[in-house]
């Protein structure tokens, strides 16, 4: 049954003090000193137009992406939450996170994010070294990374994480491993670590710096996750780690094939009318101009674009995202989300086990640690 599989509301706020040169999101450098109400607005009336697709059914967590949704007020915030609790069923105890960049907070405002309903805060540290901040395009500095650490404890936000990128251009092992050592040190509850890749569109694919070669990245990332696993943090994703219990909700849900509201310029989304014929796919307008002016013009169908996923297309989606998880994936999780038996991927599941890919877990299967290293070929393994 469709109400039976979890729903997650992520909001795109596009817009940033300057783009980052590795960057290929929906971003756009700010023109103003502020984003104003506007954009609040037409989030709102996007909102509404997807209801009809969730009626009876409970979101489970709120994310704020960018973009830099930190360059919003905390009022901005209150009003987005409290309107979309008027239009459908949100959790009392859901996870609600914002994206921050450490350099646009303001001393005092994560107290003012949570007193606006935010519970969960995920900052772009990137890394602590000046030389890779400034080579990476960043506008903070190591040492607002730390002052914002200590404003969220301030503001009692506890359950944060900290993004870090290794394999950064003209980047040693030991630098790696300094970032990965101030950033336990500062004790966040959850730590995303992961290599810098040159994604088409962007400055560093155009012009493309001199990074670190296979080897010395490998060495980036297994000793990183020594480290990691010393101080506490349980890989539990290709680049998730968490303190006990601070798993990203959220983020769970993309990997477990869950549905998704997807509002906000460019913001995509996955919304089960049925399973598996009724699996839907949507976009929104990318620029956020046009964006506002279509949430403007008059009709209640939802706005942007949307597909149906073919059911032969079904299986492959699941395992994009579930075999990016350690724990990998129960077999009636596959069966619920998808609508689909077990029988019809079990050719591909023995074939990737015999190949050293895949194990049984009790009631589901995982990859293995070789696996996990050569996911990209055990994903495709599931292509129709």
């Amino acid at each position: 049954m469709v109400s039976s599989i979890p729903l997650a509301l992520y909001v795109h706020m596009p817009w940033c003090v300057r783009k980052c040169p590795y960057c290929d999101f929906n971003s756009h450098q700010l023109k103003s000193a502020r984003p104003d109400d506007s954009y609040i607005a037409a989030l709102l009336r996007d909102f509404e137009r997807e209801v009809p697709r969730i009626e009876g059914r409970r979101i489970d967590s709120v994310f704020f992406g960018g973009g830099t949704p930190s360059l919003f007020q905390p009022a901005a915030f209150a009003r987005f939450l409290a309107e979309i609790r008027r239009h459908a069923d949100v959790s009392e105890t859901a996870e609600i996170t914002m994206e921050a960049n450490p350099g646009t907070i303001e001393r005092g405002r994560f107290a003012e994010y949570a007193q606006a309903g935010v519970n969960r805060v995920s900052l772009g540290a990137q890394t602590f070294n000046a030389r890779l901040l400034e080579r990476l395009g960043r506008i903070h500095s190591a040492e607002e990374t730390e002052r914002a650490v200590e404003e969220l404890r301030l503001a009692r936000i506890e359950n944060f994480n900290l993004d870090l990128m290794y394999a950064l251009p003209g980047q040693t092992v030991e630098e790696a491993l300094s970032d990965v050592r101030k950033a336990c040190a500062l004790g966040p509850a959850h730590i995303s670590y992961y290599q810098l890749t040159l994604e088409a569109g962007t400055v560093f694919h155009a012009r493309p710096p001199s990074l670190p070669d296979e080897d010395t990245a490998w060495r980036m990332q297994t000793e990183g996750q020594m480290m990691l696993a010393q101080s506490g943090f349980e890989q539990y994703e290709v680049s998730a780690y968490a303190k006990d219990g601070a798993h990203c909700r959220h983020n769970l849900n993309y990997w477990r094939f869950g549905d998704y509201v997807g509002v906000g310029a460019g913001a995509h989304g996955k919304v089960s009318v049925s399973v598996p014929e009724g699996v839907w796919r949507t976009t929104k307008p990318k620029q956020p101009t046009e964006y506002q002016e279509h949430t403007r013009r008059a009709g209640a169908s939802a706005l942007g674009e949307s597909c149906a996923v073919p059911p032969g297309d079904l299986p492959f989606e699941f395992m994009l995202n579930a075999l990016r998880l350690n724990e990998g994936f129960r077999n009636d999780c596959f069966e619920n989300h998808t609508g689909l038996p077990l029988s019809a991927v079990l050719p591909q599941l023995h074939a990737a086990q015999q190949r050293g890919l895949l194990q049984p877990r009790p009631g589901g299967w995982q990859p293995t640690g070789l696996g996990r290293r050569f996911l990209n070929d055990l994903q495709a393994a599931f292509l129709a």
